[in-house]
């Protein structure tokens, strides 16, 4: 066994973290409005999922909060940075680009983010995103976005 293959503490890494995080950063660049891809593959059943804009409970109702989040989804493409391990929870640092019909016209939107996950029996039990809702969504729409960069801008 090499350094690398030990965590702070000595102990052997689980395995099965840098495969599900493979299959998870593969997943999001894969998905579009007409395909989510292996969503079981890479999540646990009982799998909770958070963002600024809900919480759901388990695989169906997440593929039913994806269903809805990405019908209107032009393109979207993540870059991830290097992974935070610790045990079984990972941080995942992201920037993702995303074009959506109803948001700025169209155009790219760039929002940067952090997943927090944590794995059990080799999938995804909790994920939990961070990102600026405004700089995703209010910023982005017709008449609110006008207000919140302006906000934004005076308030600094």
């Amino acid at each position: 066994m090499n350094a690398s293959e030990l965590d702070l503490h000595g102990a052997e890494k689980v395995t099965a973290l840098p495969n599900c995080l493979e299959r998870f950063t593969r997943l999001f660049n894969q998905m579009s409005s007409d395909h989510l891809g292996d969503l079981e593959g890479v999540y646990h059943k009982d799998v909770r999922f958070t963002d600024p804009f809900t919480t759901v409970g388990g695989l169906t109702a997440l593929k039913q909060y994806f269903e809805g989040a990405y019908c209107n989804v032009i393109s979207c493409h993540f870059e991830f940075s290097k992974p935070i391990e610790n045990g079984a929870e990972i941080c995942l640092p992201w920037i993702m680009t995303l074009q959506h019909r109803r948001l700025k016209g169209g155009d790219a939107i760039t929002v940067n983010g952090i997943s927090h996950l944590v794995i059990t029996d080799n999938r995804i039990i909790s994920h939990r995103d961070y990102f600026d809702a405004g700089e995703l969504l209010y910023e982005n729409l017709p008449v609110l976005g006008g207000a919140v960069r302006w906000l934004r801008k005076h308030a600094s």
